[in-house]
């Protein structure tokens, strides 16, 4: 009942005002100088085998050892790739940035999976070739990617010497090459004292001093509400930070003021964060925002023997569910924003997560991504979430809970909504929210609705990164264009990007409705005083109404409706999709709307991943210019 009660205040006090709540909960828990006595140094708090243990790691690996051996094996005799100058410049000069992340992904990989070979095996045979790795980190003037390069005071994407960038990847080599330090130095010492000592400097300058020094944004140092936007990279850049200090700091004083400062950093995020727990990057993001957020109070919690705990806060296990409700079925996951639309996640990372905040739902929910997709890739690039995953393996071989689903889910601060007609196996997601999300597009009120786990119409999401996708030219993307997804052109006008363009008293009314007005999310141009969508699900219908009410009639609005598979107009009043063997009709007044069906070709191999070669807009137009009425539609 406290708990209920808690949520209700703190949810009642987020709803009146903007998302951000100054709640600071791991900063409630522990001064810097409590801090100094809560934590445990010298690594006695890490709990998995010594490299010398033998016994220990064949009983943590098990069966799982011979994959690791094999997956290392292949990189035996790996050339390591340089990545040339004009690789970074690449993006500079085109856009382009996977010239310079395909290589540095692949040498990443190799790594990893040739330390935790070694770590599983512990002959020695690795050894070399992780030399070899480790002076080539050491050699590189970066560890950020070309495309966060620009945080350098030149602006520019070549790597400039001695201005060190803690983006999402110099962490992750940060964390990686940390673990290789704590287990690996002392057989580098009998080799050549200078490869540790070399790896121990690089380590301390490219992460610990960055990290201190700050100035980076995703730390939320100069956080400005209603202006700031605080994503994905704050807990996972907090986390790496965290794992550089628990691995390499022995010294108590700094170690107290390294923590509590990523303390501060994350407790910006979680504020952040809507107390209702919802991701508003989407599923694929959680990962590694909400996701990230969990690995970082879990090893906070072990590096303090379990004294800074915040598990039992109400936001934090509603960040965790989020991701299994937002999880359709059959690898399809709801993907507002930049989100893929196939994913759901690692079942082991949720099952965790799940079991450190006591969520059934989501221990429930890993154990259903288990039984479908299967245990995960026997190396990962995340150390700490491969040991992690080893250290619960057994258990959650035997956790068989089956999953279930809730008749919905509503999220009344991002204003996610999620119906289930579980008669009709129909699912909906529908939003509200504003054009200033992390990774926004100009989406408000759209929908993606789900027959049978498939998405028949659909958010196409995000194509493959380049420079123009978190550039001025963002919204000359066609997927991040309101004309590209289920909502209307108003007047003709399309929405606007920025947190003024917003949805206004969205809500649910009782389990199958949502309705939401979102004739703010448009500009003045658009002449539009009010558009109330509502969304109503049941007996294997979805019901759209739009009512509104404009200034003037300038132009035809336009009702866009995107699916995909076998879209075409059956007969007037009537175009039918078939997805997958799911047919569902979209009914429509054929005395009010022209009709048109359009291809739009697919060459984006990261939309054709989850699309195929094409996607299909429906535009209905309508006939008659008028300021006021109710439009109608129908999906069955």
């Amino acid at each position: 009942m406290k708990k209920l009660f808690l949520f209700a205040l703190l949810l009642g006090m987020a709803l009146q005002g903007s998302a951000y709540t100054e709640r600071n909960i791991l900063q409630a828990k522990a001064t810097e100088a409590q801090l100094k006595d809560m934590l445990i140094t010298n690594q006695k708090w890490v709990s998995y085998p010594a490299y010398a243990d033998r016994a220990g790691w064949d009983k943590l690996t098990g069966d799982w050892k011979a994959r690791y051996v094999e997956a290392g094996e292949k990189y035996l005799d790996f050339a390591w790739i340089t990545i040339k100058a004009t690789d970074y410049l690449e993006f500079e000069r085109t856009g382009n940035r996977i010239i310079m992340e395909n290589p540095y992904f692949e040498n990443r990989s190799a790594f990893s999976a040739l330390l935790m070979a070694e770590l599983a095996e512990g002959k020695g045979r690795f050894i070399d070739q992780i030399i070899n790795g480790v002076f080539y980190y050491c050699e590189m003037t970066t560890w950020s990617l070309s495309a966060h390069t620009s945080a350098q005071k030149s602006r520019r994407s070549l790597p400039a010497l001695g201005d060190d960038v803690f983006d999402l990847f110099a962490g992750d080599m940060g964390s990686l090459l940390s673990w290789t330090y704590y287990y690996l130095h002392d057989s580098f010492d009998k080799v050549d004292p200078e490869i540790s000592r070399r790896l121990r400097y690089e380590l301390q300058h490219r992460i610990i001093d960055a990290f201190m020094k700050g100035g980076f944004g995703w730390m939320a140092e100069n956080y400005v509400e209603g202006k700031t936007t605080i994503n994905n990279w704050n807990p996972w850049c907090n986390f790496n930070a965290l794992a550089c200090f628990a691995l390499l700091e022995n010294d108590r004083d700094a170690l107290a003021k390294e923590v509590y400062k990523s303390m501060v950093s994350i407790d910006k995020f979680i504020n952040y964060s809507n107390v209702d727990g919802a991701c508003e990057e989407g599923p694929s993001y959680w990962n590694a925002a909400g996701g990230k957020m969990y690995d970082y109070i879990e090893l906070l919690y072990k590096l303090t023997g379990g004294k800074l705990n915040v598990y039992d806060d109400v936001q934090v296990k509603n960040m965790g569910e989020y991701i299994a409700h937002s999880y359709a079925g059959n690898g399809w996951v709801v993907n507002f924003a930049d989100a893929p639309a196939r994913g759901g996640g690692d079942p082991s990372h949720i099952f965790r997560y799940g079991k450190a905040v006591n969520s059934p739902i989501m221990m429930s929910h890993a154990n259903y991504l288990k039984q479908t997709k299967g245990e995960p890739r026997a190396a990962g690039n995340d150390i700490t979430r491969n040991l992690e995953a080893l250290s619960v393996r057994s258990e959650f071989a035997q956790y068989t809970v089956e999953r279930t689903t809730a008749p919905y889910s509503w999220y009344p601060q991002t204003q996610f909504c999620y119906i289930r007609d579980k008669a009709n196996d129909l699912m909906l997601a529908a939003k509200g929210g504003h054009n200033a999300e992390s990774h926004n597009h100009n989406d408000v009120g759209t929908f993606i609705l789900y027959k049978h786990s498939e998405p028949v119409f659909i958010d196409a999401g995000v194509g493959t990164y380049t420079r123009q996708t978190f550039g001025p030219e963002r919204y000359t993307i066609w997927t991040m264009q309101t004309d590209y997804h289920n909502i209307p052109l108003i007047n003709g006008v399309s929405q606007k990007a920025g947190r003024e363009f917003r949805a206004a008293n969205a809500q649910m009314k009782g389990a199958k409705t949502f309705s939401v007005d979102i004739a703010g999310a448009y500009p003045a141009e658009a002449d539009v005083k009010s558009w109330v969508r509502s969304y109503n699900l049941g007996k294997g219908v979805l019901r759209i109404t739009d009512k509104f009410s404009l200034g003037s009639a300038k132009a035809a609005n336009q009702i866009d409706f995107l699916s995909w598979g076998k879209v075409e107009a059956a007969a007037p009043g009537v175009v039918v999709a078939e997805v997958n063997g799911q047919t569902m009709s979209l009914m429509y007044d054929k005395n009010a709307f022209d009709c048109k069906v359009e291809k739009v070709g697919i060459n984006d191999p990261k939309l054709a991943n989850s699309w195929g070669n094409a996607v299909y807009r429906i535009a209905l137009t309508a006939k008659k210019l008028t300021t006021s009425g109710t439009y109608t539609f129908s999906i069955k």
